[in-house]
């Protein structure tokens, strides 16, 4: 199981990311771009995701990933339960929604 302080701690490794509330929630981003956001019940997490991509997880993995009706659905965006994901899949998901958002230099600089 993962904590928002296992969010925080990992977005926050990623090149050029800094935190910064919005809605009255703090969100990740890089180069003012978000790429990630702690949920208002610490329970989940949002994160960017390309469409394709987010379709196939909602599907294989529904108890893990699902979108928040009538807001995620039109964003290339889902959520995450952080109870279902160890800190080696939540640190991929970040990297790659870090990734979605990142200039080519500062994914250079982490490849």
């Amino acid at each position: 199981m993962t904590t928002v302080d296992d969010v925080r701690s990992i977005a926050l490794s990623l090149p050029e990311t800094t935190e910064k509330l919005a809605w009255g929630l703090p969100t990740f981003r890089v180069r003012n771009k978000i790429f990630a956001s702690i949920g208002d019940d610490d329970e989940a997490i949002g994160i960017a995701i390309p469409r394709p991509e987010r379709t196939h997880l909602l599907a294989a993995e529904p108890t893990k990933f699902y979108i928040r009706q009538g807001h995620d659905d039109n964003y290339n965006w889902m959520r995450v339960r952080l109870g279902a994901v160890d800190q080696a899949e939540l640190r991929e998901l970040l990297t790659d929604a870090w990734r979605l958002k990142a200039p080519k230099r500062l994914i250079a600089l982490l490849d």
